[in-house]
C-alpha cells in the first residue's frame, strides 16, 4: 500500500511541501525515489520523529492505532496539498494567468471571489460519498443529507463476512420514543426510518475493522478476535445506489496481539499479482490462500492473535 502511495506522490514532482526537507513526508520520500539499489530496506526514522512532533498523541510509548495513524496520514496530505495550491494560486504568474481567462475567473467568489474545494489526488483515490436518509413515518417525506468519507468502520459480530458487515451498516434504523426525528414538513417530532448508504464509492475503499471495543463491565477496552471472512472479490450489493461497485483486495493490516494496548503491525499486500507478506524489514512471498488465515478466531479463547484490522479494496471500474 505504502509502494502505491510513494508512487503517487511521485507524479507530483513540483509538490515541494511534499519534497521539501522540513515536510513531514519530503525527506522520506526523497531518501526512497533516491534509492539505487532495487533491494533493500529504509528505517523511517526521521519520519518517526516528524510524526511525533507534528502529533502529540503518536509522541508516548503506548500501543500506537494503525487506523488512528491513516487517518493522520491522509489528512496531513491534504492539508500539505492545499496549502501548496494556496501558494500556487497567490503567486504573481498565477494571478496574471488568471487574468487572461477568456471569461473572467473560473470560480468567481463573494464579494467578487467564491473558492471551489481543492480536490487532491488524495480525493480521488480515498474519498467516497455517504448518504444518511430519514423518512418520516407520517408523510413519508425523505431527508437526505450527504458526507464525505476517507474510510467506513464497520462494527464486527462473530463468525460473520465483510459483505455481512456492510449490510448491517446500511440497515434500516427505526427512530421512535425519545429518538424520534423531527421533520420539517409535520414540524413536529414523528417516528422514522433511517439508514446510511454509500452514495458514491471511492476508487480505493479502506474498510476498517472495529477490533477494539470499550466493555462497560470490565471497565476497559478489549480486542475482538472475531472470524470476519473478507473475500479476495467484493460487491457492494444493497450498500450503495450503483450495485455494479466491485472490489479487488489488494492489501490488509494486520493486527498481533492479544490486547488493544500492546501488539504488533503487519501487511499483506498484492503486487504484480503476487501476495507479499511485511514485517518490519522482513519481507517474504506468500500463497493467496494464506490471507484467509489472518480472518480470525472462531473461537474467542484461541492461540491465533493474527487478525486483520484495515483492507483495502481497489475498484475493477477505474
Amino acid at each position: 500500500m505504502f509502494g502505491r502511495f510513494v508512487h503517487s506522490v511521485l507524479l507530483y514532482p513540483s509538490s515541494r511541501l511534499l519534497w521539501s526537507n522540513t515536510g513531514i513526508f519530503g525527506c522520506f520520500i526523497f531518501v526512497i525515489s533516491s534509492q539505487k539499489k532495487k533491494t533493500g530496506v529504509i528505517a523511517p526514522k526521521r519520519f518517526v520523529q516528524r510524526v511525533k512532533k507534528q502529533n502529540e498523541y503518536f509522541r508516548s510509548y503506548m500501543h500506537q492505532d494503525a487506523h488512528e495513524f491513516l487517518n493522520f496520514l491522509l489528512n496531513e496530505l491534504v492539508e500539505v496539498l492545499e496549502k501548496e495550491s494556496s501558494a500556487a494560486t497567490s503567486s504573481p504568474e498565477t494571478s496574471s494567468a488568471s487574468e487572461k481567462t477568456a471569461n473572467g475567473p473560473v470560480h468567481p467568489q463573494a464579494n467578487g471571489v467564491r473558492k471551489e474545494p481543492l480536490v487532491t489526488w488524495v480525493h480521488k483515490s480515498f474519498q467516497g460519498i455517504l448518504t444518511n436518509e430519514t423518512r418520516c413515518l407520517r408523510c413519508e417525506t425523505v431527508t437526505a443529507r450527504d458526507e464525505t468519507f476517507f474510510d467506513l468502520s464497520l462494527d464486527i459480530e462473530q463468525n460473520s463476512s465483510i459483505t455481512s458487515c456492510l449490510k448491517n451498516f446500511s440497515s434500516t434504523e427505526t427512530l421512535n420514543a425519545e429518538d424520534k426525528f423531527f421533520c420539517d414538513k409535520c414540524c413536529s417530532l414523528q417516528e422514522a426510518q433511517k439508514r446510511m448508504k454509500i452514495k458514491k464509492p471511492p476508487h480505493i475503499l479502506v474498510i476498517h475493522l472495529k477490533r477494539f471495543k470499550y466493555i462497560e463491565q470490565l471497565g476497559r477496552y478489549k480486542k475482538l478476535s472475531y472470524r470476519v471472512v473478507f473475500p479476495l472479490e467484493l460487491k457492494l450489493n444493497n450498500t450503495v445506489d450503483d450495485a455494479d461497485s466491485e472490489y479487488s483486495l489488494f492489501a490488509v493490516v494486520v493486527h498481533v496481539g492479544s490486547g488493544p494496548n500492546h501488539g504488533h503491525y503487519v501487511s499483506l499486500v498484492k503486487s504484480h499479482n503476487h501476495w507479499l507478506f511485511f514485517d518490519d524489514e522482513n519481507v517474504e512471498m506468500i500463497d493467496e490462500s494464506t490471507v484467509q488465515t489472518f480472518f480470525g478466531s472462531a473461537q474467542e479463547y484461541s492461540g491465533n492473535t493474527d487478525h486483520g484490522y484495515i483492507l483495502f479494496y481497489e475498484s475493477l471500474r477505474w
